[in-house]
């Protein structure tokens, strides 16, 4: 930082403390260290100022003096970005995590969704009205932020991405005005917003489409490693053939005493609970599976399932890629994996895009890619007091690597690190130019960046 850094923040906070309530503007202390603590324990970045903002008009004041005081702004939801986005070194974040309200209408089959609310906030607040919202498969990801990049989850074969099912949403500007966006007000923002992250105005609420499921079948299944060849063989004509009812995480974990094992995680969300059981059977005779768990659930506790697993605290590296389909060049990829995996949290899962999710023309969302695809996340997780670092960083990137030919270009917005050039250069697919010339209407001055956008050339 320049020498006058220090003051433009220590101003800056003085001018917040005068329109915000005093209590909510932090710069050291337990609510400016919960402000800065997010899922990615590595992240140290430390801002000057959190602001926890409690409404819009907040929201906006904030957003104001940011820009009058010329100090980079951040917007904190839940806090799940890997890359840390959230935070930004002597600048100020906007800490919307407290803001959590889910309103359900269970007559439309609608919520609204207060800007810090989780996935499992929102399906908490639709299960007792027998509702669910498309969600991605962890409960402490921000909703609003999930939404706004994409949303890759196991409804989706059945309902389309989570940004598929944003109604609207409620937005300050750069320049403070707040507008609501939906296909007829602001469309070419709202068409940004749907794919394109929060690089456009900070969100403050949003309205999502809900959906009646009877009865969710889930669970998982898990494979010795000596099936690993031929389990993923007789997967590939299941990930993207199945019916749209049907969708199926799978990939690399480490069983309870690190050792590596195949996983599916499969979910049934039709009506037809015996057709759902028929198509789940199907999996288990991929092979002779170690574990075998597959029952009725709900949304709150699958989302809780996977929260249990990857913990708040723990150091991540994430890598992604997309490939068309499980090749043998992806099979070598997940055996690699397996056969060098160097910490027993590591893991490789891999998404699929079909069903509902494809028949979205491309054009009519910033999101890039509608062809049945598979997104593959590579995870790289360890322990704070784990000094090797560097080697699980390497696992990660090594295997991103192996890929090769095999990977598309581009890859999914939300999980693409500041530094991924080639692929954010093509992740928006045919919507790119389209994307910046929005971003160059409603935020000229690049006041708000979120998920990568490609360079304008």
């Amino acid at each position: 930082m320049s020498p006058t850094d220090p003051e433009r923040v220590a101003r800056l906070a003085d001018t917040l403390r005068r329109t915000v309530p005093a209590e909510r503007v932090a710069t050291t202390g337990p609510d400016y260290d919960a402000g800065r603590s997010i899922w990615n324990g590595a992240v140290t970045t430390r801002p000057g100022v959190i602001v926890r903002c409690s409404d819009p008009s907040e929201a906006q004041a904030a957003v104001l003096a940011a820009r009058a005081s010329e100090v980079p702004l951040t917007v904190r939801g839940g806090g799940h970005d890997w890359a840390g986005r959230s935070l930004s070194d002597g600048g100020l974040t906007i800490d919307l995590s407290a803001v959590r309200q889910v309103t359900v209408d269970p007559v439309a089959e609608v919520a609204e969704v207060s800007g810090g609310a989780t996935a499992a906030d929102v399906a908490a607040a639709a299960q007792p009205f027998g509702l669910t919202a498309v969600t991605g498969s962890a409960g402490s990801v921000g909703m609003v932020g999930l939404t706004l990049g994409g949303g890759y989850g196991p409804l989706s074969g059945r309902f389309g991405l989570a940004l598929d099912n944003l109604l609207s949403a409620d937005v300050v500007l750069a320049d403070g005005s707040v507008v609501t966006t939906d296909p007829e007000r602001e469309p070419d923002l709202f068409w940004a917003l749907r794919g394109g992250g929060g690089n456009f105005g900070l969100v403050t609420s949003m309205r999502v489409r809900l959906h009646r499921v009877p009865t969710l079948l889930s669970g998982i299944v898990l494979f010795p490693w000596n099936q690993a060849d031929t389990v993923p063989a007789g997967l590939s004509d299941v990930l993207l053939e199945s019916p749209d009812e049907l969708t199926v995480q799978s990939g690399v974990l480490a069983d309870p005493d690190g050792n590596p094992v195949v996983f599916l995680s499969p979910t049934w969300s039709g009506d037809d609970t015996a057709a759902g059981e028929r198509a789940l059977a199907r999996l288990d005779s991929l092979g002779t599976p170690l574990v075998s768990q597959i029952a009725p659930t709900t949304p709150s506790d699958m989302l809780a399932g996977i929260d249990a697993q990857f913990p708040f605290g723990r150091h991540v590296g994430i890598r992604t890629r997309s490939v068309p389909s499980l090749t043998s060049g992806v099979r070598d990829m997940l055996s690699l994996a397996g056969n060098t995996l160097t910490s027993p949290y590591s893991a490789v899962s891999v998404h699929s895009l079909h069903g509902a999710a494809t028949r979205v023309p491309v054009a009519d969302t910033a999101f890039g890619n509608r062809d049945p695809h598979l997104m593959i996340e590579i995870i790289a997780l360890w322990d704070p007091s784990d000094t090797r670092a560097a080697e699980h960083r390497s696992w990660a990137d090594k295997l991103t690597g192996a890929l090769g030919s095999d990977a598309l270009p581009g890859g999914y917005p939300n999980l693409l690190g500041r530094d991924e050039t080639a692929q954010i250069t093509h992740a928006y697919g045919p919507n790119a130019a389209r994307l910046l010339e929005v971003k160059r209407r409603f935020d000229p001055d690049n006041v708000f960046q979120a998920i990568p956008l490609p360079v304008p050339s």
